[in-house]
């Protein structure tokens, strides 16, 4: 097998090397933003034969992970709280997705504020938490009339936020007209044949809209985020929306690549137009409502994801439960209950497990300490990846590869 070093390369080396350099930065903070950043070896490792792998089919995140859930407004204007990444999204075993959250629990021990035996807990509490609910077969949702404990507390800070203020906080205004900020960190300059080109695609997609006026773009900047899809392209746009200035709209468009999963899968895929179409499709699978705006972009050599950049878009401060282990708990379980939803959701579709077969899973326990006994295995395995990743790193060794 190739070195972590040219593993890591590897993957990257079609990508922008600057923002490259700064996903590696990025993950060179703590063990948490490492394997965030590195979804492509957890699949790399993934062992070919195992018994998680006879488990239910299910629609996947493919990276699930204690920040890849989040708040959002769907497209019927309320607000909900669910799985939000769905670039690695394909049709895999159920427990594939569960091996990668239980283990950025393990991983993620520090960011949650928890001790080792507490990480323990939380694992057993997911698990049991995704089992119980699961077994139901009944699918629900989290919005804020129903959320609690730091989810609630979290969907309740959000009614503050307008539209004009988050415009205010990414725009400068010119008269009557907006320009978008550029500060160097999370929004950059693009180059006029990026312009040129986002115009144009745009254009292209917004006609075939039923008000194409809607989407007609104001100005285009790079948009830096996430540390996984670093190195990609990826736009902020400012949109005309109902007229200038203060009902201007922000959407971003991103490149999808393939899945990370995708040259381990022994599951025959649907035939996607392109992975952008992959994406929306598992993303309206898995969540009960979508955000507006999201659809497939493609142009000849990429595909983009278009979706609205909201103001009530945020993660649960995952420290701030203020010694009370509880309120961690409470989280903790909400995560595995909207896991199981999810999946419940998306049952039947193009060679997924029919709700039956997902009911009798739940009910079973033989998989469970299987699924955390690979966890622990592997977040030691992350570990051990994370420290020659640090060693190699800081001798600058971690050059883009040619």
């Amino acid at each position: 097998m190739k070195s972590l070093v040219k593993r890591i390369q590897t993957f990257n080396k079609n990508r922008d090397p600057e923002l490259v350099q700064r996903k590696y930065k990025l993950m060179r903070a703590d063990v948490f933003s490492f394997y965030r950043g590195t979804c492509h070896l957890f699949y790399q490792d993934w062992p070919a034969k195992s018994e998680l792998n006879e488990t239910p089919l299910a629609w996947l995140s493919g990276d699930l992970h204690l920040e890849n859930f989040g708040s959002y407004k769907g497209d019927n204007r309320l607000v909900y709280f669910d799985i939000n990444d769905f670039d690695e999204s394909a049709l895999a075993p159920c427990t594939w997705d569960l091996a990668r959250m239980l283990t950025s629990i393990l991983v993620g021990k520090d960011a949650l504020g928890v001790d080792d035996e507490q990480a323990e807990l939380l694992c057993q509490l997911f698990v049991d938490k995704y089992a119980q609910t699961i077994a139901t077969g009944h699918a629900r949702m989290v919005e804020r009339a129903t959320a609690n404990g730091l989810i609630g507390d979290l969907l309740n800070s959000l009614k503050a936020r307008s539209r004009k203020a988050f415009l205010d906080q990414h725009t400068e205004k010119h008269g009557r007209q907006r320009r978008l900020c550029i500060d160097g960190v999370h929004t950059l300059a693009v180059s006029r044949d990026d312009r040129d080109m986002v115009m144009a695609l745009i254009e292209t997609w917004r006609k075939t809209q039923s008000d194409p006026d809607f989407l007609s773009v104001i100005d285009v900047a790079h948009h830096v985020a996430g540390t996984g899809s670093l190195g990609l392209q990826n736009f902020l746009l400012l949109v005309q929306g109902d007229g200038s200035p203060n009902t201007n709209f922000l959407v971003t468009l991103k490149e999808e690549p393939p899945s990370s999963l995708s040259p381990y899968l022994t599951i025959k895929q649907p035939k996607w137009e392109n992975d952008a179409a992959r994406v929306v499709a598992s993303q309206q699978r898995l969540q009960g409502t979508s955000p507006a705006l999201l659809s497939a972009v493609p142009d000849a050599q990429r595909a983009y994801i278009l979706r609205e950049y909201q103001p009530i878009e945020d993660r649960v401060a995952l420290d701030q439960w203020n010694g009370k282990f509880g309120r961690i708990e409470k989280l903790i379980g909400t995560l595995g209950e909207i896991v199981a939803w999810d999946q419940l959701r998306s049952i039947g579709r193009q060679g997924s497990a029919i709700a039956d077969e997902l009911i009798a899973f739940g009910s079973d326990t033989t998989w469970q300490q299987p699924l955390l006994d690979y966890a622990h295995r592997y977040s030691e395995q992350v570990k051990a990846d994370y420290a020659t990743f640090c060693t190699t790193y800081d001798k600058a060794e971690f050059a883009p590869a040619s």
